[in-house]
């Protein structure tokens, strides 16, 4: 298992180097808006239960993307939309119940982002099984150091709150869900495909319906709305949701997944920046070898690729 290899070509170069560029870009947002869905949770979790949260959100983002996605949904078959739907099943709503309950349940911030950002593992491993081929020596070097990195970003955080020990396991099944879907995804049919506001939007709208059950089982849908639930809520659905997921698709369709997932390797570190500002939890210097670290293991995975040619300028040479 390796990325994809880059195959310069005497044409194109301006667009490969156009499309490298938007690619950084959207990595490096990515990175951003994806690590601020743990503290968003934290803070959400303080004026209603995180399920309920969740639920609020997902709502929030369907009826957001219903303008741009109606009509590629009506022109889509029954199976395609039941594709994206169950990728969002486990994408959303088993990632996201999975490390909202770990962090109800007072497995801290920094931790649960230690756990489901081992995705890149997860996914390695889940993608060996399924393929049966074992990934090459850069490849599991890669993963080590990134894996290393993340430990010891994120050491002192084990120690942190009073959770009962299997409220780590939820944080550990919602990665093995994301990369379920996210391999999922990769390997998706053209027949299949959606545009990005149509897929997020099912993926919305299944998750909601999912919550809805799962967050009535606790209390009822309507909450008392106060600013800080209101806050909760919109920082959830249009930073690390729309944002969040828009960009984690949207690179997945650039890129390969394991390129994709290992930038997830910085988010514990990013998390952590985010928990500073926000509720004044110090940075330590382990955090910042350990952020080098995983950085290190992050260049090693995508540098032969590194020359990793994103699919689209691929496509343009075609």
């Amino acid at each position: 298992m390796s990325l994809p290899s880059f195959r310069p070509s005497s044409h194109g170069g301006k667009h490969r180097g156009k499309a490298a560029l938007w690619l950084a870009a959207a990595e490096v947002l990515l990175i951003v808006a994806w690590s601020s869905g743990f503290v968003g949770i934290r803070f959400a979790a303080d004026y209603a239960p995180v399920l309920l949260v969740a639920f609020w959100r997902c709502v929030v983002v369907a009826l957001t993307l219903l303008p741009f996605s109606l009509n590629a949904i009506r022109r889509a078959s029954p199976l395609t939309i039941a594709v994206h739907a169950g990728i969002g099943l486990l994408a959303m709503t088993g990632y996201l119940a999975g490390v909202s309950k770990g962090i109800e349940y007072g497995v801290p911030a920094g931790l649960a982002a230690l756990i489901a950002d081992l995705l890149p593992l997860g996914t390695a491993l889940l993608s060996m099984l399924l393929q049966r081929r074992l990934p090459d020596g850069r490849v599991w070097s890669g993963l080590t150091l990134g894996v290393s990195g993340v430990t010891l970003a994120t050491g002192s955080a084990i120690s942190w709150g009073e959770a009962p020990l299997w409220s780590y396991l939820l944080p550990l099944a919602g990665m093995l869900s994301l990369a379920l879907a996210t391999l999922w995804q990769e390997r998706l049919p053209r027949a299949h495909a959606m545009s990005l506001p149509a897929s997020l939007g099912i993926q919305s709208a299944v998750s909601a319906l999912a919550f809805a059950a799962l967050a009535g089982n606790e209390g009822p849908l309507l909450p008392t709305v106060t600013t800080g639930f209101a806050i909760g809520v919109l920082w959830n659905a249009l930073l690390a949701t729309l944002a969040g997921y828009g960009l984690y698709w949207l690179c997945l369709r650039l890129t390969s997944a394991l390129r994709v997932t290992s930038l997830l390797f910085l988010s514990p570190f990013v998390t952590f920046c985010w928990a500073g500002l926000m509720f004044n939890e110090p940075l330590s210097w382990p955090m910042l070898l350990g952020a080098a670290t995983a950085g290190s293991g992050l260049w090693l995975l995508i540098r032969p690729a590194g020359r990793d040619e994103p699919k689209t300028a691929q496509h343009a040479e075609k």
